[in-house]
């Protein structure tokens, strides 16, 4: 029975698709009004966010098994090339079992770390460190297994594919879709159509008898062929014609095989991508040798200083395809994070919060105080 449980559910995520990330939205919302509002309501929150993102990841799952099954067409307003992300991660999650497995463990790490946490801290500070260290020891070691399997390319982030967007089945206007009509149907959809003409829609330009001239446009603007159900994109403003076509046109990285969208790292630049990989685990030792660990300087200054040696020894000349200029930037924002952890957030950040709060409207400086309690006694709570 439960089998049979799980795979109707899976039946009814992958026909109902479209509906699958406003359902995930709608949950994930909870997570923003909960903090502060009861007991132990970070838990509650933390424990639905953990859910959600547990439940989307194993969705994503099933909407790529069942897409490569079906083999669905893509329809013209979609068929821009994948995204260098996606034609990147994709090529490693299908050509090797153990990355994908890896960024799994990874993945599922990253989104119940905070939620762990939170329990071990109900059973002391110093098996809350414990795992705090234990889990960024595993999230380090599943990065450099992923550099060693990738043979050297610097880790992007998601290590898993995204999900692609599913567009809504385009209908006609009386409901009827005419893509689901098969070869053996030709009477049925020349009827439907002499139907339509005898309606008055037959003719779109005004002359002649052509049924095939009676199309509809869809919620998204887009032409629909009322025999095929084939939907063509809507033309562009004319001052948009030059961007419009240059979306449309292959560009190198289009073309490049997958592994080359990362450059090898070798040298400096290698040594680079391991020290970035093991500053969080440098400032979480720290922090738990630390006897101060609101005040002490050492484990953010060591932290912070693994970043800057990082970025120091990196090479710039590796970022010269757009995935790695995407992931170099990310990367850079990223390094604001510093500005809420340990001795920096205690002495610099915490006051200037304060004095936001103290200008802002009562419901923004209520949602700001919910969450100080987050960054003020939680570790994961500032990951980037």
């Amino acid at each position: 029975m439960p089998s049979q449980w799980v795979q109707t559910y899976d039946d009814f995520i992958t026909k109902n698709a479209h509906q699958v990330s406003r359902i995930e939205s709608t949950l994930r919302s909870l997570t923003y009004i909960i903090p502060g509002r009861f007991r132990d309501a970070e838990i509650a929150s933390e424990s639905i966010h953990s859910g959600v993102q547990l439940l989307s990841l194993y969705h994503d799952t099933l909407l790529r098994r069942a897409h490569k099954l079906t083999k669905l067409p893509v329809p013209p307003s979609l068929s821009q090339p994948p995204s260098p992300h996606g034609r990147y991660t994709r090529f490693w999650t299908l050509k090797s079992g153990l990355y994908r497995r890896v960024a799994y463990v990874l993945q599922i790490v990253h989104y119940v770390e905070l939620l762990c946490e939170m329990a071990a801290k109900r059973r002391g500070e110093r098996v809350r460190w414990r795992v705090i260290v234990l889990l960024e020891a595993v999230k380090a070691i599943c990065k450099l297994l992923l550099l060693r399997i990738t043979r050297s390319r610097p880790l992007v982030t998601p290590t898993l594919p995204e999900r692609d967007p599913v567009p809504d089945e385009p209908e006609d206007e009386d409901g009827l879709d005419f893509g689901d009509l098969g070869e053996d149907d030709e009477d049925r959809r020349n009827a439907q159509d002499r139907s339509a003409y005898a309606n008055g829609n037959g003719n779109a330009n005004g002359g002649g008898a052509d049924h095939d001239n009676k199309n509809t446009t869809n919620n998204n603007g887009e032409w629909v062929m009322s025999r095929t159900g084939m939907s063509l994109p809507s033309l562009p403003a004319p001052g948009d014609t030059s961007e419009y076509l240059l979306s449309r046109v292959l560009t190198a990285d289009d073309i490049k095989p997958a592994p080359n969208l990362l450059n090898r790292l070798q040298g400096r630049a290698q040594a680079a991508e391991i020290l970035h990989i093991l500053a969080p685990l440098i400032f979480a030792v720290a922090l738990a040798r630390s006897q101060n660990k609101r005040k002490a300087w050492t484990p953010w200054l060591l932290g912070v200083g693994a970043e800057l040696a990082a970025r120091q020894l990196r090479d710039r000349g590796l970022r010269t395809t757009p995935l790695e200029r995407d992931e170099w930037s990310r990367r850079g924002w990223g390094m604001g994070w510093w500005a809420m952890r340990g001795a920096f957030y205690e002495n610099v950040t915490k006051g200037v919060a304060a004095g936001v709060r103290s200008r802002m409207p009562g419901m923004v400086a209520g949602i700001m105080e919910d969450y100080e309690y987050l960054w003020e006694n939680y570790h994961f709570s500032t990951t980037s």
